[in-house]
């Protein structure tokens, strides 16, 4: 069954950490904590991979906070907020 999000399908909704991997540790707490799936481990490279993008909860940073590097972004949040009205609107007369 796909996600959704407010009725809109989730992968429309471009909300998912990117990791800069010059800033990254390597210590893996953001693959241990994210309970979404989010992430999976490159053993070779030993750091994370976004794997599952649509797994991350819209609006959720935890896994950015508690990186120590500050290796971990997300989207500008006021963007995503205007998007998402724009396509609530869109799959609201769907």
């Amino acid at each position: 069954m796909a996600q959704v999000y407010q009725n809109i399908p989730r992968e429309k909704i471009p909300w998912w950490p990117t990791i800069d991997y010059d800033s990254c540790a390597g210590c893996q707490e953001c693959y241990e904590f994210c309970p979404n799936d989010v992430f999976d481990w490159d053993d070779n490279d030993g750091h994370p991979v976004v794997a599952r993008p649509t797994n991350c909860v819209v609006f959720c940073k935890s896994c950015a906070k508690i990186c120590s590097m500050e290796a971990i972004q997300f989207p500008d949040k006021e963007e995503i907020v205007a998007l998402i009205r724009e396509l609530r609107q869109q799959y609201k007369s769907e």
